[in-house]
């Protein structure tokens, strides 16, 4: 239905995201799960909006970058907005004091998204988990996200897996939902035309992605540029990849132990193929059952995260000099 202000309605997203600071991802979806802002539509079905709707999406922008939750505060006028960011601005203490209250809040919240995902994998529901996925990164922001809502909820898809508490489908369909996800994690973090590539995929007989994908998606907010092949290929496959790219690094994951030497087999053949000018990194629940592997062939072993962030750093580094 047209609203009052549909003389003053002229501007489209694209455009309310250059002026307001908001990716157009988050302003669907804060318009969508909050009615922080109820555009209206042209005849030809396009959202349009008002200059009063770009001022509240720069306040709201600038309130949960201190820390205020979105679900909070989508429905304050304009005027309450801003004796918030004032009231905020005075006092350098209440800063700090929202920014140590903010981290508390950001884990209290992420354990209640892991919780509501871990539930929407069991109930196999792609649709409910791809919404918690999109509140979440609103809530928490990117990094966050990652850090404390993917990494251990997919550790906890892993365990699932493992109990017999979820089958390969629960993890195929999961892993559905996050490569969908990348394509906004990506926008927000661009990377410049000379950063270093990546490739990253699991070896033949390596059948689960998600440790991979997790891999990709850290390597992108750590500036890398990453080709993500998927799972389960041939060492000479995943060779001709890195050949194609002009990969600085390898970056392969390892999911399940077993003791049918194709692992074994496999990374002994992309060793050699990629050569010492490529780096090859191995990461991965199962990865310490291959130590003794990767230790003989020189492989960069990751540790944790925190360890493969690091070992990214370097290397960006040193292809920079």
């Amino acid at each position: 239905m047209a609203g009052p202000n549909d003389d003053l309605a002229q501007y489209l997203i694209s455009t309310v995201s250059k002026r307001s600071g908001v990716k157009s991802d988050l302003v669907r979806a804060w318009e969508r799960r909050y009615q922080a802002v109820t555009p209206t539509r042209t005849t030809g079905g396009h959202r349009v909006y008002t200059d009063q709707d770009i001022a509240r999406l720069k306040l709201l922008n600038q309130a949960t970058s201190n820390g205020h939750s979105i679900s909070q505060i989508a429905q304050f006028s304009l005027s309450d907005l801003k004796t918030l960011l004032k009231d905020e601005s005075d006092t350098s203490a209440t800063l700090q004091t929202n920014a140590v209250n903010s981290m508390r809040n950001l884990s209290h919240l992420a354990e209640d998204y892991i919780e509501k995902c871990y539930a929407a994998v069991l109930g196999f529901d792609a649709k409910l988990l791809e919404a918690h996925f999109e509140n979440a990164l609103v809530e928490l922001g990117a990094e966050a996200f990652i850090e404390h809502l993917l990494t251990p909820l997919l550790t906890q898809i892993g365990e699932g897996w493992k109990d017999g508490e979820l089958r390969s489908v629960h993890e195929h369909m999961a892993s559905s939902v996050i490569r969908s996800l990348t394509y906004i994690l990506r926008n927000n973090a661009p990377c410049s035309a000379n950063a270093p590539r990546m490739i990253v995929t699991t070896p033949m007989g390596q059948l689960h992605e998600l440790g991979a994908m997790l891999a990709a998606i850290m390597a992108e907010f750590s500036g890398w540029q990453v080709t993500y092949l998927g799972a389960d290929l041939p060492a000479e496959e995943i060779a001709m990849a890195v050949k194609y790219v002009n990969a600085r690094a390898l970056t392969i994951s390892l999911s399940f132990a077993s003791d049918d030497h194709i692992v074994h087999k496999e990374l002994r053949r992309l060793k050699k193929l990629i050569g010492n000018d490529v780096t090859l990194i191995v990461g991965g629940r199962a990865a310490g059952h291959f130590q003794g592997l990767l230790n003989e062939i020189g492989v960069l072993a990751i540790q944790n995260y925190q360890h493969f962030r690091d070992i990214l750093k370097q290397l960006a580094q040193s292809h920079n000099h």
